[in-house]
């Protein structure tokens, strides 16, 4: 881009479809920075003060540099405005109010020239760039993508995706999972934003939706649509949940995703790092959901309470531990499956619960309603429990 600027002609528009073809935009933006920077140089050498513009023809190389000036009566501004006699030379008939051309010999641009117009063109495609790198990404959240690890700075990974980089953030890797400069990794596209230094691509390998993708490739059912994964909840590294429904009664959905000898289920497990995976049947009946979800505990009962939102389930004394599993993660997991609050209980606290909530009431109606211990009672096993209810 030396000082051959004006000279060589054919040069420039090579240069201008070289870096379009390379960094994959579009040829005019290439232009229209080349014809800033000539714009500037210009400027540089004719005066600052001058309306200068630039005119690259792509078709021949031809530049043609000019500056906009208007007709007046008494010039004030030397650089932007001619009298009527200096503008009859530029253009036969020009009136006062009008604007028109002064051509201008086009420059041959110095050293220092070239390299502000290297640098205008630098910064044009680089936003043109980055502007390409949003739109390319900004439909695809929600899509699993495989990148090439760059780096990992302060815990976050740098994931280089071909045209643009991704990061997985600390929060959004699998606990333990270590990752190195140049391994291959998958993750899910959890969102893009833009950003001033560029489009934010950010991944996640802990996200509920990673596995339900994952699945999505091992198993054809779920990607054709006959299996369905309804709720998803994990603790990554550790544990998942996942609770599947079939649209197609002859396919069993858990069977499905487990695969011939548990194929189809060890390929994700594989890839979220020995991550182990329930596969529960989903239904519609939420106690029914619940218990399944709380495999492989066994449930005696489920009490859904609707006001609270909260759900007692009551497991026999020795599946207590198995219920609530290693600090809590399968009550947990089971919660988060659910979207419900859940709490276990054993048959014993269950009993001792009921009997406290008895005696309570029974008081409360007898105290209130000034009746007999023995018809408070029978008021509480009738199953009324507020004032207003016997009202």
């Amino acid at each position: 881009m030396a000082s051959s600027i004006a000279a060589n002609k054919a040069e420039l528009l090579a240069i201008a479809n070289a870096v379009a073809t390379e960094k994959m935009i579009d040829k005019s933006i290439v232009i229209e920075a080349l014809e800033e920077a000539i714009q500037r140089a210009a400027r540089a050498r004719y005066g600052a003060e001058n309306d200068i513009r630039a005119k690259l023809d792509t078709q021949t190389g031809d530049l043609r540099l000019w500056r906009v000036v208007e007709v007046v009566e008494n010039v004030e501004d030397y650089f932007k405005q001619v009298d009527l006699k200096q503008a009859d030379k530029l253009q036969k008939g020009a009136v006062v109010g009008d604007f028109i051309v002064d051509p201008l010999p086009a420059v041959d641009l110095g050293r220092i020239d070239a390299q502000s117009a290297k640098q205008v063109i630098f910064q044009k495609v680089r936003d043109a760039e980055r502007e390409r790198q949003f739109e390319e990404f900004k439909d695809r959240t929600g899509e699993i993508i495989t990148g090439v690890v760059k780096s990992v700075e302060f815990g976050h990974v740098v994931v280089d995706l071909g045209r643009a980089e991704g990061v997985i953030r600390r929060d959004q890797q699998i606990p333990r999972e270590v990752v190195r400069g140049g391994d291959r990794v998958r993750a899910l596209i959890m969102k893009v934003q833009r950003e001033n230094r560029g489009p934010q691509i950010l991944l996640s390998r802990a996200h509920p939706d990673f596995m339900k993708k994952l699945f999505a490739q091992e198993v054809p059912e779920i990607y054709d649509g006959v299996i369905e994964i309804k709720a998803a909840a994990r603790d990554p590294g550790s544990r998942a949940k996942i609770g599947v429904i079939s649209h197609d009664s002859s396919i069993d959905p858990v069977g499905a995703c487990v695969g011939m000898k548990g194929s189809r289920v060890q390929a994700v497990v594989q890839e979220m790092q020995g991550e182990k995976i329930d596969i529960i049947p989903w239904s519609e009946d939420t106690a029914t959901f619940i218990v399944n979800a709380l495999q492989p505990a066994t449930v005696s009962r489920v009490v859904i309470d609707e006001e609270e939102g909260r759900i007692e389930v009551v497991v026999p004394d020795d599946q207590l531990s198995l219920a609530i599993g290693r600090r809590g993660q399968n009550v947990r997991l089971a919660s988060q499956l659910t979207g419900r609050g859940i709490d276990i209980m054993t048959e014993a606290e269950s009993s001792e619960k009921r009997q406290k909530e008895f005696v309570e009431r029974s008081e409360m109606f007898q105290q209130e309603l000034d009746v007999d211990e023995t018809l408070a009672q029978l008021l509480v096993a009738e199953g009324f429990s507020e004032l207003e209810e016997v009202a």
